[in-house]
């Protein structure tokens, strides 16, 4: 693991970055949350966002109406709810990710396909986990941290305080953090034997894609995968997350590694990178990221798919959102303070 460097708080005293040190505040807090009730407060956050006009609402039901049309109406409509409360309870989940102790996540989770991380390592190779945007990701990536030291990829965030608060956190986790666009660095590590994980399922646009079926979609999927595997070397394996009912914790899988790949053909790698991806995605598919505009690009001819961002309206309920979810961040900072005399 990197050593974290010493966190320069004086640098977000502004008044911009006050309500986000109040949210950070709150989630620091939730870690000491019994994880039924931190996982509670993130549905209910989860039911208060469904009450208004957001538009990750309306992707979701999109996407999920693409990706599912055997399910009737009725069905697709409680997928949309649940990946909605998915998505908020993500937000307490990181907080267990980045400030949990090692010997509670233990206890929280179970993994399956060990033995085929632990033979690819075995060759000396670089490995690449593939994974994909679950609402677990962040989470996910701390529980395979405790089997393996790896390399995080990410991708820098708007808030300049979130950033430098995620990035602290992730440095105690990972041997190193590379940022997404400089892939020499990460052909470099994986070329010295090194642990990538990388998701390439989200919409980038055309630039470096190929229109392969996602979910029985076609979407613009990146073909880096593919690349990284050749001029690497490395062994690609497909892992995902997720969150196990009844509060009972989290499980990670790992399958077995792509065979013949890269093949050269892009179209057909970037059909079995979905594919590996689908497999995470059907095992919860309700703790998918649904509410990203997966198939915002459309092969040539093909109609636009999602309305256009509503970001006026979007800021004009913004206080309201905020005020809806101040009961459930005051329960969550009620409960941890009760809670805060327990080791975790």
């Amino acid at each position: 693991m990197s050593q974290p460097s010493r966190f320069a708080f004086y640098r977000y005293l502004s008044p911009r970055y006050w309500p986000t040190w109040a949210g950070l505040g709150l989630l620091r807090l939730s870690v000491f949350l019994p994880l039924p009730v931190l996982q509670g407060s993130g549905r209910l956050l989860g039911d208060l966002f469904r009450l208004l006009p957001l538009s990750q609402k309306r992707i979701a039901r999109i996407n999920i109406g693409l990706c599912f049309p055997e399910l009737d109406a009725g069905r697709q409509r409680r997928l949309t709810r649940d990946c909605l409360r998915s998505v908020t309870t993500a937000i307490f989940e990181a907080a267990l990710a980045w400030w949990a102790s090692d010997r509670r996540l233990h206890r929280y989770h179970r993994i399956e396909g060990l033995e085929h991380l632990r033979e690819a390592q075995k060759t000396g190779r670089g490995i690449l986990l593939l994974g994909g945007h679950y609402t677990t990701l962040e989470l996910g990536g701390r529980l395979i941290s405790l089997y393996v030291e790896g390399i995080g990829i990410y991708k820098p965030a708007h808030n300049k305080l979130f950033e430098a608060v995620m990035a602290q956190a992730r440095r105690r986790i990972f041997a190193d953090l590379i940022p997404s666009k400089e892939m020499r660095k990460i052909i470099r590590s994986l070329k010295q034997g090194g642990v990538c994980w990388y998701a390439p399922d989200q919409d980038f646009g055309r630039q470096g894609t190929v229109f392969a079926p996602f979910m029985g979609v076609p979407a613009a999927s990146l073909t880096m995968t593919a690349r990284l595997a050749r001029l690497s070397n490395a062994i690609v394996l497909p892992y995902s997350s997720r969150r196990l009912p009844g509060g009972e914790g989290y499980a990670i899988t790992l399958l077995p590694p792509l065979e013949n790949f890269p093949t050269g053909d892009d179209i057909a790698d970037a059909t079995t990178v979905n594919r590996a991806i689908e497999a995470g995605v059907r095992l919860a598919p309700e703790q998918y990221l649904w509410v990203h505009r997966r198939f915002k690009t459309r092969p040539p001819g093909e109609p636009q798919l999602y309305p256009l961002r509503r970001d006026r309206r979007l800021r004009r309920y913004s206080r309201l959102l905020f005020a809806l979810s101040l009961p459930a961040l005051a329960y969550t900072g009620w409960m941890a303070w009760r809670q805060r005399d327990r080791e975790y």
